[in-house]
């Protein structure tokens, strides 16, 4: 029987028990709800929480239910009456006596009552032949007349497109024979992204009875716009690290004969221990500032995924070789580079680091060349620059790193379960690198465009906006990369 159009939508979560059930609505959730324990029948109330409100009054509401028990027991008893409904309906068991059956009917009586459909969670970490109470727990479910979509736990971390719909593949075919199973979905409670849960907000809608089509459309549509301010607020956070990096600098204290004398010194070996030179103080300070930003909007992206917890693992980039150094040229050297080259200064290049510019191209763009002298040249690229002493700044290829690094730690908060308890860094799954560089591949010219422009501190608000906008057009392939199958719903989310 369909359930009233104006009444909330619900979805039961099933499953036997100590498989997951809680854990994966609190990630659902994204708030601690029930109670975790390694044991079974832990749950032993069907539970009743709002996972998604709209203004028009819509609701959609996930029970948490009781773990199937002694499913073997209740499939057998359901297939000896000709009305097995209206046998459960009448039928009493004892709570404390037989704790296992009373689960199991605590759980069937929630999907008859209250459910528009079963999300069945099972246990994907061992073989479907191997899950024996899988086949009786489906024989109810299938019963009960309600659709059905599986959803594959414990399968760890996220994997490669291909291995995960071998997974599912793998379930579709033991379930095949289920009249209710109309759906599997690999859904990790630990490592499952919002993308996914996207994906089975789709397939609810093509399972829903036609009466609760209309409202859950609503529903889909404000998940998805909470989804997107979240998405679309990492990448802000992230793009405005990316342009502070960018246009960070660190002057270098100047101490005259005596310190270029020390930096010889240390060119040959002959640095006392533990003494550093003004160019190593100002490599710390930039590598400080980066650390403490990073660790910041890590923070960030924490909170925005309704995580707890936050960075605490140190992130400093020990990669000193690049730094990139702005010196001022000196007049002298200069002198030397104006006696190689003739005319109006034409194919001088000289890279002094500047983010992709060079000295003869940067000045001829300026018109400055006209009849300076060598000395003047050098004198004109300083006021130019805007460099009166020497500075330090990251590097084009440093921050490359950055932005492909930026995009590995927002896929690891985001695919960071709530049930899997507070926020803590973990190794990444192997592909997502190269995943991420094909993501990037498309925007190098760009970034390098970007990085050429960081010169100018003018120019910083600028840089950021285009920072964020590409982060988010290269987020969207990423994800398209990792979940072919959502890319009708990311589109419309970056839309």
């Amino acid at each position: 029987m369909n359930a009233p159009a104006d009444r909330p939508i619900a979805l039961s979560l099933v499953s036997h028990t100590n498989v997951g059930k809680t854990t994966l609505a609190r990630t659902l959730l994204q708030r601690d709800i029930g109670e975790v324990r390694d044991e079974a029948h832990v749950t032993m109330d069907a539970e009743r929480h709002t996972l998604i409100e709209t203004p028009q009054g819509d609701r959609l509401e996930l029970w948490d239910t009781p773990g199937f028990g002694n499913s073997e027991r209740l499939a057998a008893r359901l297939a000896r009456n000709a009305n097995p409904i209206g046998w459960f309906l009448n039928e009493v068991w004892d709570r404390w006596r037989d704790r296992a059956l009373w689960s199991s009917q605590a759980a069937v009586r929630n999907v008859l009552e209250e459910a528009d459909a079963v999300l069945y969670l099972v246990n994907a970490s061992e073989a479907p032949q191997d899950a024996g109470y899988v086949a009786p727990e489906l024989k109810v479910l299938d019963l009960l007349d309600k659709p059905t979509i599986v959803l594959l736990n414990q399968i760890g971390k996220p994997r490669t497109p291909a291995e995960e719909a071998a997974e599912v593949e793998r379930w579709w075919a033991h379930c095949a024979d289920h009249s209710s199973v109309r759906a599997v979905l690999a859904l990790d409670a630990f490592a499952r992204c919002w993308v996914q849960e996207g994906t089975l907000l789709d397939a609810l809608a093509d399972v829903l009875p036609s009466t609760r089509r209309e409202a859950f459309g609503r529903l889909a549509t404000a998940w998805r716009a909470q989804h997107r301010t979240v998405w679309r607020a990492s990448m802000d956070v992230l793009g405005t690290r990316l342009a502070r990096a960018a246009f960070d600098r660190e002057a270098v204290r100047d101490e005259g004969w005596s310190g270029k004398l020390k930096q010889v010194g240390a060119s040959i070996g002959l640095r006392r221990e533990g003494a550093l030179t003004p160019r190593d103080l100002a490599m710390q300070a930039l590598a400080e500032r980066l650390d403490a930003d990073i660790r910041a909007s890590t923070d960030q992206l924490i909170k925005l995924h309704g995580l707890d917890g936050e960075a605490t693992q140190t992130v400093l980039l020990r990669l000193a070789e690049n730094f990139a150094v702005r010196e001022p040229l000196s007049e002298g050297k200069a002198a030397v580079l104006g006696g190689l080259v003739t005319g109006a200064l034409a194919g001088l290049k000289a890279d002094i680091a500047t983010g992709g510019l060079t000295l003869g191209g940067g000045l001829l763009a300026g018109g400055v060349i006209g009849a300076l002298s060598a000395a003047g040249l050098a004198r004109g690229f300083n006021l130019v620059r805007g460099v009166d002493k020497p500075t330090l700044a990251w590097s084009s290829e440093v921050l490359d790193g950055l932005v492909h690094s930026a995009l590995l730690g927002y896929l690891a908060v985001a695919h960071f379960g709530r049930g899997r308890g507070n926020w803590t860094a973990s190794e990444h799954p192997e592909f997502w690198p190269e995943q991420v560089s094909a993501a990037l591949a498309p925007r190098r010219k760009a970034l390098q465009a970007l990085w050429g422009r960081r010169a100018d501190a003018d120019e910083l608000a600028e840089v950021q906006a285009e920072l964020q906008a590409l982060l988010r057009a290269a987020s969207i392939d990423l994800f398209v990369r990792l979940y072919p199958d959502s890319k009708d719903m990311l589109r419309a989310t970056d839309g």
